[in-house]
Order: structure tokens, then C-alpha cells, then sequence
């Protein structure tokens, strides 16, 4: 696992814009953190690092939000267990051409594929965050 220190909301967006060079079409990224943590922020980077222009917002009441098909992100708050993710059809885009951002993925673990991804935000101040991936 590494580490990255962000000391502000536009430092974790242009971390996360970095990242996503890193993630190919199938990769799957569990987001943990804190509600208030910048998840959110996290996904605008990553959007934005996928070359995705429109406007990334919290998926929370829609439980995934589609970009183009580039990127899958998941809110699975709301969700209770694996089975409720398969009978929503949310599975179906593990396997395809898109990233796919988790957020809350424990509830739902028991669907997730092998090999996922994982970041972790934890707040480590009013403004400073602990990012750490693999």
C-alpha cells in the first residue's frame, strides 16, 4: 500500500486525476472513508483523469451514475447485501470496458469481483486527508 498526504480539496482532485492514468477499462476501485471524507472529490478527480468533462455528482439516491460507459460510480449505502447489487443489474458492470468506483463496497462484498482496487481517505484534519491505495 502507499501513502499521500493532501492538505486541501483540490490536492486530493489532482491526485485522483493522476490516479486514474494509472486504471485501465475492467479495473474495479473500492473508495472507503468517512461520510465528509472526499470521496466525492476523489471521483471528480478520477472522472476528470478519464477525460470525462461532465459534471461527476454523489450517485447516493441512483446507487451507480454512468459516464460515457468510462466510469461506473457505485454509491452502495442504501444497499444491505450482494444479492440486492445483482438484482439491480450493478454487477453486470464489474466485467466491462469501464472503471468502476465503489463507494461503501462492504455492503456488497459478497458480489465484488477478485483483484479489486482499494482507496482509503481518511480525515486527518479540517482540510488535510491520508490517501491510501495500492
Amino acid at each position: 500500500m502507499k501513502s499521500f498526504i493532501s492538505k486541501s480539496a483540490n490536492e486530493t482532485l489532482l491526485f485522483a486525476t493522476e490516479y486514474a492514468k494509472t486504471l485501465k477499462g475492467g479495473d474495479v476501485v473500492l473508495l472507503g472513508g468517512d461520510m465528509g471524507a472526499g470521496k466525492t472529490v476523489f471521483a471528480k478527480g478520477v472522472a476528470k483523469g478519464l477525460g470525462i468533462e461532465e459534471e461527476v455528482l454523489s450517485p447516493t439516491y441512483a446507487y451507480m451514475n454512468d459516464y460515457s460507459g468510462k466510469l461506473y460510480h457505485y454509491d452502495c449505502y442504501r444497499l444491505s447485501c450482494g444479492e440486492q447489487a445483482e438484482a439491480l443489474g450493478l454487477c453486470d458492470y464489474f466485467y466491462g470496458n469501464g472503471v468502476c468506483l465503489i463507494e461503501w463496497s462492504k455492503n456488497i462484498a459478497s458480489v465484488l469481483p477478485a483483484n479489486c482496487k482499494t482507496v482509503n481517505i481518511i480525515k486527518k484534519g479540517e482540510d488535510i486527508r491520508e490517501i491510501i491505495y495500492d
